[in-house]
């Protein structure tokens, strides 16, 4: 019943029967499991003989994905951001520690 496409990590195929597109995140040959993402989000882990039974088609990744790849990447920068801020802040402190400094000498 199933065309003959082998999984492929990071590309996208169409199951014709349910009419879904997936992207699949992992293939392994040992375990003989292919992990996928659906288009909300959810992963699935089906095993060689579920993929073989497949009616599949390549396909191109839908317009406006943003796959949870994406989001891990997004909360890396973010908290880089905050480290970020956070060196600012102690920035701001050192100076101001600065200016202590400098005032107290004015003093003497």
């Amino acid at each position: 019943m199933g065309r003959d496409h082998d999984p492929v990590a990071g590309k996208w195929y169409r199951d014709l029967e349910s009419d879904e597109t997936f992207q699949v995140l992992s293939v392994d040959p040992d375990e003989e499991l292919i992990e996928i993402q659906h288009l909300d989000g959810d992963v699935e882990e089906l095993d060689m003989d579920g993929w073989a039974e497949m009616d599949l088609d390549p396909s191109e990744e839908p317009e406006g994905w943003s796959g949870s790849g994406d989001d891990d990447l997004d909360d890396e920068d973010l908290d880089e951001e905050e480290l970020d801020d956070d060196d600012d802040w102690d920035d701001d402190e050192d100076e101001d520690e600065d200016d202590l400094d400098e005032d107290d000498n004015d003093d003497y």
